[in-house]
């Protein structure tokens, strides 16, 4: 499951640097679940040709990414983020000495929530 996840990745990030047919067999094997054989036939061309084309373009994308580390560079932020997320559920209300203090700080954490989740959407949208 985590390659396939991987792969997806990869797509989602580099995808619009392949090919039209590059990416157009790479998204009916991948994203569509056609088979080989159901791929060959519709582009008129070999299973082992549909194969070869699917394994270039794989190591296309992995080189991409060994090349630039965007996927990587997006996991360990959204790491951050989720880190950041788990302080801020560590606060609670015995931490502060006034009722309108805790209710800053509340509304202050609900901002910073809301600019992790805008970020982690906005590169979850950037990633297609």
């Amino acid at each position: 499951m985590k390659q396939i996840a991987n792969k997806a990745l990869l797509f989602d990030f580099y995808g619009p640097l392949l090919t039209s047919k590059q990416g157009k067999i790479w998204d009916l094997y991948y994203q569509q679940d056609y088979s080989l054989s159901e791929i060959a036939e519709g582009e008129g061309i070999s299973r082992q040709a549909v194969h070869d084309l699917l394994k270039r373009t794989e190591k296309i994308l992995e080189a991409y990414e060994q090349k630039l580390g965007l996927i990587f560079r997006f996991l360990k932020e959204k790491d951050k983020m989720a880190m950041i997320e788990s302080l801020l559920a560590g606060i609670v209300r015995e931490d502060f000495s006034s009722e309108a203090s805790w209710r800053r700080q509340l509304d202050i954490s609900k901002q910073i929530r809301e600019v992790i989740y805008a970020t982690l959407d906005d590169t979850e949208d950037n990633e297609y």
